[in-house]
């Protein structure tokens, strides 16, 4: 069971020593996986508990609202990202303006020392913390020595599964950056390749324009107010989680349904197998899904009419059935 405290106060006050890293983790990609994976090891080596500390909002939300990049994953699919990782406990820190004025040395005294009991550090060499970003790791391992806990600085991590050399010749690091450049490609397989797992959005089924069943495509549509970074526009192949936590093969269309002029942009999948017995009680409306994208198909196209429209939803169809099925 991972704890999950939004305060330090929430922390129990004989909880501890701990291991603690520090950090944004949008994405939990491979790279901020290879900095859990050491804070985990570093927690089993002295038999106490390992604690990621992580913010909500993100920082460039509150700093920079009008340009702050849209979040990979949401709240909730971050904390079971994390959990995932191992650790045993997340503590989610509201991110204010007041803790942005906090200096490095009151942050680590009120936050990791007072609040964690960290008896360790582990972050990744791009560490920055305080006012101003102030801090960074030389100035966390001055703390340490200066306040008797340890610091572990952790090396990048390529997309090659290694970590980044010195001399540059590798494979690009792995940063929440480059998934969303994949993102807004389409390349949903080269983000899974950075994620260490498919990209997914999560949201609330709700009724649309109903043009999908009334085509013979019954699609679950995405509220608007889904998390999750939104792909390209185009199909994709890909699941749907339910509710209930089952997945279901679906073919996923991410636009404004150009054939009749859409304007705003749906997320919304057809699943797939359906179970044809009781068809019409699939009924996923007000549910809270998840959606997972696989491969991109196609881009997004405007169609001469209902028709040939039909057509290729078809052959999308079965395309991502084939895919799926291979998978």
């Amino acid at each position: 069971m991972v704890h999950i405290w939004n305060d330090p106060t929430e922390v129990p006050k004989d909880f501890g020593p701990t291991v603690v890293t520090i950090g944004n983790f949008d994405g939990v990609h491979r790279g901020h996986q290879h900095v859990l994976s050491q804070l985990t090891d570093t927690a089993k080596r002295h038999n106490i508990p390992s604690v990621a500390v992580t913010f909500d909002p993100h920082p460039a939300q509150v700093h920079r609202p009008d340009s702050a990049p849209e979040l990979i994953m949401g709240l909730q699919d971050k904390l079971e990202a994390l959990g995932d990782t191992g650790v045993d406990a997340v503590l989610v820190m509201k991110y204010t303006l007041d803790l942005a004025a906090m200096t490095p040395l009151e942050f680590v005294r009120e936050v990791l020392l007072d609040g964690l009991n960290a008896a360790h550090l582990v972050v990744g060499h791009d560490l920055r913390f305080g006012a101003g970003n102030a801090g960074d790791v030389v100035t966390m391992q001055e703390l340490g020595d200066q306040l008797g806990f340890g610091v572990q600085v952790v090396n990048e991590y390529g997309a090659g599964g290694f970590p980044v050399h010195d001399d540059g010749d590798t494979d690009r690091r792995c940063s929440s950056t480059w998934v969303r450049e994949a993102l807004s490609e389409g390349d949903v397989v080269t983000a899974a390749a950075i994620l260490g797992r498919p990209h997914r959005m999560r949201g609330e089924v709700v009724h649309g324009a109903a043009r999908g069943r009334d085509l013979g495509f019954p699609t679950a549509n995405l509220s608007h107010d889904s998390t999750g970074y939104v792909p390209a526009d185009g199909i994709y192949a890909g699941w749907l989680i339910d509710q209930a936590g089952t997945r279901w093969p679906a073919a996923i269309s991410v636009g404004s349904n150009p054939t009749f002029d859409g304007v705003s942009r749906q997320v919304e999948a057809h699943v797939i197998d359906r179970p044809q017995e009781n068809v019409e009680d699939f009924d996923l409306y007000g549910q809270t899904v998840a959606v997972e994208f696989t491969q991109r198909l196609r881009g997004m196209v405007a169609y001469r009419g209902p028709e040939a429209l039909v057509e290729q939803m078809c052959l999308d169809v079965a395309q991502a059935h084939e895919l799926l099925t291979r998978h």
